[in-house]
């Protein structure tokens, strides 16, 4: 990305629409402003002008929005224009802002990272931006919304400058090392801010990624023996055909997976292939994904053929539910008792999907429900924080195998460095560029 240059895209949805809005930020924002309507416009106001090309030919009818630096979202001069959503109307727009010299499109994310970039937003702030437009359930964008008011940023700055402290105390002990007093009066304090650094940040960590399982999906696994209604079920629950369902057993060979949301929160739903040996090199396969499948997931469904039932030979955990399914084919006969099945139903005609449905959204409004909100919403923030951690733990060590103050402060200055690296205070390219490409153009 090429800072100077002046940036412009549609910010809005898909063409054509009632209104398009196209967002222009830069330094030749002021002088696009001259040729395309009128040279002055009062700051945060919206204006109705009549857009024209450099020609002079009638671009459109818009009202146009000028906020000036610093205080724009990009921190630059910035002007939103909201132009009538004809496929036409802002094609020759955008023409007409890209044929000036250093101005062109943008890039994915590249408002924000400006932002950023900017000082107007810290690294998380921005990507709680990106996911409050990708949300699609409730808790996603309740989730986002809390990020973005600084959650994850509050809890970095309360131990940012625990280890600050700790830093500083450990240079004491550098600076005077011939005070007979200077290790006892630093060496305790130092570390009890360790143990109680260590302990949030692990607590951090231990919260069973529900942040991400609420941002990407909580993943449940439809499992069980071939032809036991799985690939039905899981088209009942889509309500759309989206596996193909056919009485000869082994079906499905591959994972198809689906996106529902139930209780507000995203639910990735997955069908397997049939738990069988096969000699069938494929079907084995399908069957080696299945388990795996089901290793990840948060919750397994195992369904058991009310035709011909048979405990799971998969260990069942405390979170799995067991279904009996194909209960229309018992003809109106009295389902037995099983210990071990939760919920009797059949894909086929819907009887006791509904139980199934509110038995997943009660465990997945627990899982959410279990703890405080979490801090951790993305893979990158866990693998941050476990080099923090982890940094912090061998400083506590060599404290406390006296090793010298020298290499304690080595390890305290990683772990503060980790923690920047979290709010994108660390300036690593790489990191940066993975997280602004995610994002849809002209946000």
């Amino acid at each position: 990305m090429t800072l100077q240059h002046t940036i412009c895209a549609l910010a809005t949805g898909p063409l054509p629409s009632a209104v398009g809005l196209v967002r222009v930020s830069g330094s030749k924002v002021k002088s696009i402003i001259e040729y395309l309507c009128v040279p002055e416009l009062e700051a945060r106001k919206s204006t109705l002008c009549k857009l024209r090309d450099q020609q002079g030919v009638l671009i459109d009818e818009a009202l146009v929005t000028f906020f000036p630096n610093p205080t724009s979202y990009t921190g630059e001069d910035m002007v939103e224009l909201t132009v009538h959503g004809g496929t036409a109307v802002v094609d020759h727009l955008l023409e007409s802002l890209i044929i000036n010299e250093n101005v062109r499109l943008a890039e994915p994310g590249e408002f924000t990272r400006r932002a950023f970039e900017a000082g107007k937003l810290d690294l998380t702030r921005a990507e709680a931006i990106a996911d409050i437009v990708e949300a699609e359930s409730r808790g996603q964008k309740n989730q986002a919304l809390r990020q973005l008011d600084g959650t994850l940023t509050d809890a970095y700055e309360v131990w940012r400058a625990e280890l600050l402290r700790a830093l500083a105390l450990n240079e004491v002990s550098i600076d005077f090392p011939d005070e007979d007093d200077a290790p006892s009066q630093t060496h305790e304090p130092i570390k009890e801010i360790l143990l109680r650094l260590t302990k949030d940040l692990a607590d951090a960590l231990a919260d069973n990624k529900t942040g991400e399982r609420i941002r990407d999906g909580f993943r449940v696994v439809i499992m069980g023996p071939p032809n036991a209604g799985k690939s039905t079920l899981l088209n009942r629950l889509a309500k759309r055909e989206a596996a193909i369902v056919c009485d000869r057993p082994g079906t499905t060979r591959d994972i198809i997976e689906v996106r529902l949301s139930l209780a507000g929160v995203v639910v990735r739903l997955f069908d397997t292939a049939g738990l069988r040996s096969s000699d069938d090199s494929i079907e084995v396969e399908g069957v080696r994904r299945a388990l795996l499948a089901a290793e990840e997931a948060d919750v397994r469904i195992h369904l058991v053929d009310a035709s011909a039932p048979r405990i799971p030979e998969q260990e069942v955990r405390e979170s799995d539910i067991v279904v009996l399914s194909k209960i229309d084919l018992l003809l109106g006969q009295k389902v037995d008792a099983h210990p071990y099945i939760n919920i009797c139903l059949s894909a086929k005609t819907g009887e006791g999907v509904d139980d199934l449905e509110n038995r997943l959204k009660q465990i997945m409004t627990a899982r959410i429900n279990e703890s405080e909100a979490p801090i951790i919403t993305r893979y990158r923030h866990r693998e941050v924080l476990s080099e923090g951690l982890a940094s912090l733990k061998e400083a506590l060590e060599l404290l406390n195998k006296q090793e010298g103050s020298e290499l304690v402060g080595e390890s305290l200055r990683r772990a503060e460095r980790s923690l920047r690296k979290l709010v994108g205070a660390v300036s690593v390219e790489d990191v940066l560029g993975a997280v602004f490409s995610q994002f849809c153009i002209g946000k």
